[in-house]
């Protein structure tokens, strides 16, 4: 029993120090470690996402920067007159926008400029993420934060998409997304790491939510075709690669629901396993990286591919992808012996993870 404690050890080590070095070094798409993840486990971590930081103007330094009306006694040259009042005295609010009820209407007043505080104190912005990218056209979008739902949405007919994930803690995370197409297959998990600042909102722009694919045949008789559809952006340019030696590329675009199919000839193909996958750009300005694999077999006959069974009823699929794999084990890696783990996390429910969580997991696999 010793042993195979140590034996998992090991393994969730490794695997945690490797996800760590994936992070810190994205662009390395051609490395083996990059091949493995991108190819195989459905997890894609993106480099070309655009992030920025919009800074935004502090209220209370009595300095008017941009977007404020007024700040504290800096007015802009404004005045009640200016405002539409007959006269009276133009303030300040704490939130930066011009205090009118001192102005006057008709007659009165001392109609002079003079600025009234607004109560002192700063008025920060609130500190949070906006993202915002394209999936499938009216779909749902999730979005993860250390491997836990944070928020959903529905894509709009365009397949664009945004969420403000607002009031949000200072500080690195993992964020990620996944899309659903129209029969609820669900994409990659598309993943990128962003550090969030204090009173600053962060800008993730340029996501582009992988295609999703599926096949029509498991086994295909060698010569006739499968059928290889998915659902990706509207007016999409789709590159399907078949897995082979060497590969094999297929081109094909999307209509204007995202849909799309390719017809594959398998005489080019001699008996045996092969995979395909797909991705998606517009033009020369966004594109997506590839998403999930889907395999079949060039043999004798013709076998219809299943239908997609519920992730419900997979006990312990901790991303959702209808398997329990090495992602649910990397996951798992990240949360090792940390304080406060998500419950969904904590396959022995005693608050912690540990050896005993990836044993749990370990009984449940499925490769």
């Amino acid at each position: 029993m010793t042993n195979n404690y140590s034996r998992f050890l090991l393994i969730s080590l490794i695997i945690f120090f490797a996800s760590i070095l994936f992070l810190v070094f994205p662009s390395e798409a051609d490395t083996p470690l990059a091949d493995y993840f991108l190819n195989y486990n459905q997890v894609v971590f993106a480099a070309s996402v655009n992030i920025s930081a919009s800074i935004p103007s502090v209220c209370g330094n009595a300095i008017l920067d941009a977007g404020e009306q007024c700040d504290d006694a800096a007015l802009g040259g404004q005045s009640c007159v200016s405002q539409g009042f007959s006269g009276g005295i133009l303030g300040c609010k704490v939130d930066c926008t011009f205090d009118t009820s001192a102005c006057t209407v008709g007659g009165g007043g001392g109609g002079g400029v003079v600025g009234v505080g607004g109560g002192g104190g700063y008025f920060i912005s609130p500190t949070q993420v906006v993202f915002s990218g394209r999936a499938y056209p009216s779909s749902e979008v999730t979005l993860l934060k250390d491997a836990q739902v944070a928020a959903t949405t529905i894509a709009g007919s365009d397949a664009l998409f945004q969420i403000t994930l607002s009031n949000i803690s200072a500080g690195n995370y993992i964020f990620s997304f996944y899309g659903e197409d129209k029969n609820d297959v669900r994409s990659s998990l598309l993943a990128f790491p962003v550090s969030v600042i204090y009173g600053i909102t962060m800008n993730v722009t340029g996501i582009f939510i992988a295609p999703t694919i599926k096949v029509d045949k498991e086994e295909v008789k060698r010569g006739d075709d499968i059928i290889i559809f998915g659902q990706s952006s509207p007016q999409s340019d789709i590159v399907i690669t078949i897995s082979s030696s060497p590969n094999f590329f297929g081109k094909t675009i999307s209509d204007k629901n995202g849909v799309y199919l390719y017809n594959f000839d398998t005489t080019v193909l001699d008996y045996g396993s092969y995979s395909a996958k797909s991705k998606a750009s517009i033009g020369n300005l966004e594109a997506s990286g590839y998403g999930n694999i889907v395999n079949f077999i060039v043999g004798t006959k013709n076998v219809t591919a299943k239908q997609q069974v519920s992730c419900s009823s997979l006990f312990r699929d901790l991303n959702g992808d209808c398997k329990i794999n090495i992602v649910d084990f990397s996951i798992l890696a990240y949360w090792y012996n940390r304080s406060d783990p998500p419950s969904s996390l904590d396959l022995k429910v005693d608050n912690k993870i540990n050896l005993d969580d990836f044993s749990v997991l370990a009984f449940y696999w499925t490769g």
